[in-house]
């Protein structure tokens, strides 16, 4: 198909780019940005005028559900989630059931991924077998299979020579090793501690769960030269160890979860089970910290740490329901919020948070679709999200794909409407609102 995006704002936070501009489209890459030759012949025109052309966002924490947790999600339902989200791009981690550490689960993922023609979906391999922190896995055979890196999703590694053996062996081959920091024993409480939590009775998780993990972290990093990407910091004093350690040129990346970035532990309320997630809810001033980190480049990805739960599992006392909360189709709008915040910059950190940034994370584990993911460029792939920065809507169970229902945000009036998700040059999703005609 050939596309034309016409009279859009296009806005690539890679090349700083921000202006009004025609987009053409044909074999399933940009051919053109800006006029557009004369001999260009679309089949077909999408109007544009008054919404923001971003590359497609890239979302490094997806729980897709499948294999094991059909229940909870199918892969059909969470990937047109992504798509009604905006995301052409997703990480997913390696907890399903069976655990990701065989290539061929692997590959039957990505098979199945790629047939439904929406948001290219990248596998985290688990760093050990069955997540167990016991024997590490197959690395070179789960990259060929498909993976761009390796961990062990929220179970935490308790022998810190199987963890530091593994970081030896990812940094050999060049693999990056994501890792939630968080002490086993400090972290198996459900509320993060704090005067809220003795309030409630709610067993408290201490800042100190995260600190120490990344102590461990950055010391093994020093001694390995391993490539780390830290999931979801959720506290300020591991934004300040995050940006010492950066100071000192470790390897290290990191995200946080907009629930972290937009909530604290008094939105649990009277034991709001919507509100119970992994990392648990901290302190305004935390979030705070977090805000002002992702601001500044100390956080380098936005994420929406997409975990979508059934009403069985979320319905249940605070203390026993299963943490998770859908996200992906949240992510744009909940960004967009925090950019205005920023003030004139916002916008355009906001996008650069979910494209260009999540994209350098994943680096060269991309392969050939380094050039293209999380940016706009001629010649490189067309993924693409139009959105209305302008529109509003409400979440609620009718606005949501995901098979999912269940989030913090529920009620919440957001800005940013996706109309329009173009993957690989077809139209993977369309809105109200995007306007389309057959080409000349």
């Amino acid at each position: 198909m050939k596309l034309l995006i016409q009279g859009g704002r296009v806005i690539d936070p890679a090349s700083k780019t921000d202006r009004i501009a025609d987009v053409a489209i044909a074999a399933g890459r940009i051919v053109g940005i800006g006029p557009v030759s004369a001999d260009f012949s679309p089949d077909r025109v999408i109007d544009a005028r008054g919404l923001v052309v971003a590359p497609g966002l890239v979302d490094l924490a997806v729980r897709l559900r499948e294999p094991g947790h059909e229940h909870e999600g199918m892969l059909e339902s969470e990937m047109a989630a992504a798509v009604a989200g905006g995301v052409t791009s997703l990480a997913c981690p390696p907890d399903t059931d069976p655990v990701l550490d065989e290539p061929g689960l692997v590959e039957m993922l990505k098979f199945r991924a790629e047939k439904l023609h929406q948001a290219r979906v990248f596998p985290i391999g688990a760093l050990t077998r069955g997540l167990q922190g016991e024997s590490l896995t197959e690395m070179a055979e789960l990259t060929e299979a498909g993976c761009v890196a390796f961990g062990q999703a929220d179970v935490p590694l308790l022998n810190t020579q199987v963890l530091q053996r593994a970081l030896l062996y990812a940094a050999t081959f060049g693999y990056t090793v994501w890792l939630r920091p968080d002490d086993y024993h400090l972290g198996q409480g459900v509320a993060a501690s704090g005067a809220l939590a003795t309030r409630l009775g709610l067993s408290g998780v201490p800042v100190a769960a995260e600190t120490i993990a990344l102590h461990t972290i950055f010391e093994l990093v020093r001694n390995t030269g391993c490539r780390v990407h830290l999931s979801r910091i959720s506290s300020a004093a591991g934004v300040a160890l995050v940006r010492q350690a950066k100071a000192e040129g470790l390897p290290i990346t990191c995200d946080v979860s907009v629930n972290s970035l937009h909530l604290c532990d008094t939105d649990i309320g009277y034991f709001d089970s919507r509100a119970r997630l992994t990392p648990p809810l901290r302190q305004s001033s935390d979030r705070d910290a977090l805000s002002a980190a992702l601001a500044d480049g100390t956080i380098d990805a936005l994420v929406s740490d997409h975990t979508p739960v059934d009403e069985d599992a979320k319905m249940l006392p605070f203390a026993s329901a299963e943490p998770g909360a859908t996200g992906v189709e949240l992510l744009l709008s909940l960004a967009l919020k925090w950019g205005e915040t920023l003030g004139a910059p916002g916008l355009g950190r906001a996008l650069a948070v979910l494209s260009s940034e999540p994209a350098r994370v994943l680096g060269a584990a991309l392969g050939t679709l380094q050039a293209s993911i999380g940016k706009l460029s001629v010649g490189g792939v067309a993924d693409l999200c139009l959105f209305d920065p302008r529109g509003a809507w409400s979440v609620t169970p009718e606005t949501l794909h995901s098979q999912g229902k269940h989030t913090p945000f529920a009620g919440y009036e957001l800005p940013g409407r996706v109309r329009c998700t173009v993957v690989g040059g077809q139209i993977a999703y369309q809105g109200d609102g995007a306007a389309g005609r057959p080409g000349a």
